[in-house]
């Protein structure tokens, strides 16, 4: 017996959003990097025809509050948070990393349509690596991600 086909409930991944105004939230503290990390989202972003704005935050730990404050505003569909946190010789690192990864997912598993792009690396080779739009162009992945949601939310008719 042929098993039935079901028509797939995720929407096309590459239909461009329907009117998606996305918020970048990029975190300053390496700021070549960060200015490599924007510059993929923008891209990312513009080729789909969506819009954006971008604020600044000083590091990574701030990102999540910025974006719970943004949202408030309901201005926005998606948001793309960019930032770098480089492995030092403390345990601050690893707050860092955990601390705004755990943010993120938790306005994520409250409905937020939210592409992560915060680089957690264990030296700058690294980061220049995951950022480079020649490289791995985590900006860009980041933007995508953040349009992938919206896309869904959308198709669900959560919005």
């Amino acid at each position: 017996m042929k098993p039935k086909s079901r028509k797939s409930a995720e929407p096309a991944r590459d239909a461009p959003a329907l009117r998606a105004h996305v918020l970048i939230v990029e975190a300053r503290f390496y700021e070549e990097l960060t200015d490599e990390l924007c510059a993929g989202a923008r891209e990312a972003l513009d080729r789909t025809g969506a819009t954006h704005e971008t604020v600044s935050v000083p590091g990574a730990l701030e990102i999540p509050a910025a974006i719970a404050i943004a949202e408030q505003s309901g201005r926005f569909d998606g948001y793309v948070a960019l930032g770098v946190v480089i492995r030092g010789e403390t345990g601050h690192y690893d707050i860092v990393a955990g601390q705004s990864a755990r943010g993120l997912m938790d306005l994520g598993l409250d409905g937020l349509a939210i592409g992560n792009g915060i680089l957690t690396v264990d030296s700058e080779a690294q980061a220049w690596a995951r950022a480079g739009r020649k490289g791995h162009n985590k900006g860009a992945g980041a933007a995508e991600a953040a349009l992938a949601l919206i896309r869904l939310k959308q198709h669900m008719k959560v919005v």
